[in-house]
């Protein structure tokens, strides 16, 4: 698709292939936390998402000697020697039955952070996967705005919020906001704001992304802040 194109070549698709994962320092707050039983801790942790598969690491998580691992068939909590303290392949099981207020353990919480930090760090580029479908939508209307719309339909293979999301970007082709179903917490809808752009190794990324309960009028409920990230010290290896 011509305009996924412009848009992978506007956030500097050409230079990504030199490199094989992005780090950065994130920030997570928001009100999702504690609707599933979790304290909300702004402390810095350090987040690393590779680029040509899916897998995502975060370090410190749950102690100061211990990190996430998540693939698209595993998520793990190890020691930072490569130990593993737990473990699971099952994701239909850690999430059966669940709901927005539903309480997550380790192994939920480290599931989700991997796949959406994955997710959002490697947007737009996600977009021109193998066995991604793309297609345009009607333009939608942000004020004096005009946002072209591509939804994405996502295999299976490809862990993510939704197999379904909506992604939009302004006249200079950045995101400037991203829509899905939280399917890991009963369906919620979920409209997630994207601003602040930088350009770290020439790539360009948002770094502050606040995601809002979407309302029936398919606009972000302001009110109602899920989560919000903020991030920095980006750079690619």
């Amino acid at each position: 698709m011509a305009l996924l194109d412009e848009i992978i070549e506007a956030h500097g698709g050409p230079r990504r292939a030199a490199y094989e994962k992005i780090e950065a320092d994130i920030v997570t707050t928001g009100g999702l936390f504690p609707l599933k039983g979790l304290t909300i801790d702004p402390s810095v942790r350090r987040m690393t998402a590779w680029l040509h598969e899916e897998r995502a690491s975060v370090t410190p998580f749950g102690a100061a000697d211990q990190r996430t691992n998540f693939t698209s068939d595993r998520v793990a909590l190890e020691k930072l020697d490569g130990s593993v303290v737990a473990g699971s392949r099952d994701f239909d099981t850690l999430f059966a039955g669940h709901g927005l207020g539903t309480p997550w353990g380790p192994l939920p919480r480290a599931h989700f952070n991997g796949y959406a930090m994955w997710t959002y760090l490697n947007t737009p580029f996600l977009l021109g996967m193998p066995g991604v479908e793309v297609e345009e939508r009607a333009p939608w209307r942000e004020g004096d705005e005009q946002w072209r719309v591509l939804r994405a339909a996502f295999p299976g293979r490809i862990v993510t919020h939704s197999r379904q999301q909506d992604f939009y970007f302004d006249e200079d082709l950045m995101l400037r906001r991203h829509d899905y179903q939280l399917d890991v917490a009963g369906g919620a809808l979920a409209a997630q704001l994207t601003s602040d752009y930088i350009e770290a190794d020439g790539i360009r990324l948002p770094t502050r992304r606040c995601a809002y309960a979407r309302g029936p009028d398919n606009r972000p409920v302001l009110d109602l802040l899920l989560v919000s990230i903020d991030i920095a010290n980006v750079r690619l290896i």
